[in-house]
């Protein structure tokens, strides 16, 4: 059972607290299909991420099968399924995919005949077996909210939260969706909680909730409301609600709270008597000496106060019980899978996601063609020699006319070496922001939804650090040796195109991570793009490979400028005659390459502890 008692929920506005979540108090039994409805701002998605722990109540208690949310142990991710507004599953992966996709991520299998049995009862359960290999992006409205359904169903949570999941779709969508939810409360002793702005089809539920500006105006059998409101037609309600305030409503609705939850108990006895009704409490009760052990194992350890969470907390829960309490052992949750199973399932799941979008497919393709010819373009004058002063001792006017050449050849050939390695730096930083600006932005909702149910924010970072690996890879290393055909890296010593190549690496691995940060901790995939952008942007200028910057603009930026650290340790890799050459036409410093190294790292480490606090953090709009 679900017991909310005096729960609040309130935000902050002009330094005043105000309730969005007002004292609400029901209880919603196991196998129980409930309602929330009301008009549009009363609190109906507000309080449904409360219950599932989305937001932190203000005050008041949720108990869950005798157990304080609050002060025990939270729901674990098998015991909760909820289903947002908007889609959980990746345009470009098919139905079986999708399902197949989500029970991997959250529940363990002993092998794969027990996967795929586990998906195909779920396929025939949502009425999705005709459609599994249809791809998700053909799916009508109704269609994708029996997928999110489904995807929530792999783990048989004991809660299910639905959020407008009937929303925008016809009637005829609209009752197949609700009569499918009111058939998955009758099994195993599922709660569903539905939230809902349409009024038709109240009929199949066990019980309505009625909120009017956060409280409580009824909750009772959808046969009542037409008596308690005094109207003739259920969408009469709303406009009956508006002629009066909501604290009215709520001191109403507590007169009348016991005959009506009279009513409901009587409607739920007969309806387990039918059989229509299953809920399996002789099995799930224990005798008192299991709960007793069980309460004083908790009481071992400390009791932190309910938050926001993301679900990454998998242990399995022990249920402290009362009397009447239904406690599950520990056996019946569905065992979550290890960090190396997520990061698997997500990394083959991200490939599979870039190979069948072509839009990005053929991006990536072009960005690898075209850049390196781009620096191939310029590589004639990179190749030329720097002309140096002859043995012979010659007259004033040839010895004027010898320094003049060679200092020629020094401003032409560093201008060019110079130039094209700054290039290339400037290119793969470009194809580092391209490869991770919108790559957690892009599938923000996905992510938090799937944090919710239990991934690992360690294990996601750890299939992205992976993928975006391997593209750094690819574009660094056919930079390097594509260019390397048309101008040889002037090697200071015989490790110096590799030294160079490093370098490539490394800026490319610094761009790719501090915008995989940035894409962590932004919101929006718009905000990340345009931040990436302008980081980029930000290279070539204030690296000073250009121009020099004043030095007391140089000190300050210089520390947090990727390109300039791989430029300056690549220039210091050369011989030394073309360092020389370089540093006529330029008055920036050079850094050893040991401290180009240890830059660069840091700026890769820095993008990935970026990366890790955005995943942790709590980012459900």
């Amino acid at each position: 059972m679900l017991e909310l008692k005096d729960v609040c929920f309130s935000i902050q506005k002009d330094g005043e607290p105000i309730n969005l979540i007002d004292n609400v108090s029901i209880d919603i039994p196991r196998g129980h299909f409930m309602a929330i409805v009301g008009p549009s701002g009363c609190g109906k998605t507000t309080l449904l991420k409360t219950i599932a722990g989305l937001n932190e109540e203000s005050a008041g208690d949720l108990i869950w099968n005798g157990r304080n949310l609050a002060e025990e142990k939270d729901f674990d991710p098998a015991e909760i399924g909820y289903v947002p507004q908007f889609s959980i599953a990746y345009d470009q992966l098919t139905v079986d995919e999708s399902i197949e996709s989500a029970t991997r991520l959250r529940v363990k299998t002993r092998n794969v005949a027990e996967l795929d049995n586990r998906i195909d009862r779920i396929l025939e359960e949502t009425g999705l077996a005709t459609l599994a290999d249809r791809p998700v992006k053909v799916l009508s409205g109704g269609q994708k909210r029996r997928l999110g359904l489904a995807m929530e169903l792999v783990t048989g949570p004991h809660l299910l939260l639905c959020d407008e999941v009937t929303s925008g779709l016809d009637p005829r969508s609209e009752r197949d969706i609700v009569r499918l939810l009111h058939q998955l409360s009758r099994k195993d002793g599922r709660s569903v909680i539905s939230v809902t702005h349409s009024l038709a089809h109240l009929e199949l539920y066990d019980s309505i909730l009625v909120l009017h500006e956060g409280r409580v105006a009824y909750h009772g059998p959808p046969e009542g409301l037409t008596h308690y409101f005094s109207v003739d037609d259920m969408e009469e309600v709303y406009p009956q609600l508006a002629k009066q305030r909501s604290d009215k409503w709520q001191s109403s609705w507590l007169k009348h709270r016991e005959a009506y939850y009279g009513k409901l108990e009587a409607k739920r006895q007969k309806q387990i008597e039918e059989g229509t009704l299953s809920v399996p409490d002789d099995v799930l009760k224990q005798k008192m000496s299991t709960s007793q052990a069980l309460s004083e194992k908790l009481d071992e350890e400390p009791k932190p106060r309910r938050k926001k969470r993301s679900k990454s907390d998998t242990a399995p829960l022990d249920d402290p019980a009362g009397d009447d309490a239904i406690v599950r052992e520990a056996t019946e949750l569905v065992p979550m899978p290890g960090v190396f199973s997520q990061f698997s399932t997500l990394l083959s799941r991200r490939w599979k996601i870039f190979f069948r979008d072509r839009g990005q497919v053929f991006l990536q393709l072009s960005i690898l063609v075209c850049f390196p010819i781009l620096v191939a373009l310029f590589s004639d004058r990179g190749n030329e020699n720097i002309k140096r002063f002859s043995d012979r001792q010659e007259g004033l006017l040839q010895q004027i006319t010898e320094e003049s050449m060679v200092k020629a050849s020094y401003l032409s050939v560093g201008s060019a070496v110079s130039g094209i390695v700054m290039f290339q730096v400037v290119l793969l930083s470009l194809m580092g922001s391209n490869n991770s600006a919108r790559e957690v932005a892009g599938e923000r909702l996905i992510f938090e939804k799937e944090k919710f149910g239990g991934i690992r924010p360690s294990a996601y970072l750890a299939s992205k650090v992976a993928f975006l690996g391997s593209l750094i890879l690819i574009q660094s290393l056919w930079m390097a040796i594509f260019v390397q055909q048309f101008w040889k890296f002037p090697d200071g010593t015989d490790t110096g195109f590799l030294d160079h190549t490093v370098f490539l690496v490394m800026v490319n691995a610094a761009m790719t991570f501090v915008c995989l940060g940035i894409s962590s901790l932004m919101k929006t995939a718009e905000q990340s793009s345009l931040l990436s952008i302008y980081l980029v942007g930000f290279q070539l200028p204030l690296s000073g490979a250009v121009l020099a910057l004043p030095e007391s603009i140089e000190s300050i930026t210089r520390p947090f400028i990727s390109a300039y650290w791989a430029w300056s340790g690549s220039i210091d890799s050369m011989n030394p005659s073309y360092r020389n050459a370089i540093d006529a036409v330029t008055e920036t410093s050079f850094q050893s390459a040991d401290a180009c190294h240890y830059l660069l790292a840091i700026h890769i480490a820095l993008g990935l502890i970026a990366s890790y606090i955005g995943l942790k953090r709590h980012q459900w709009d």
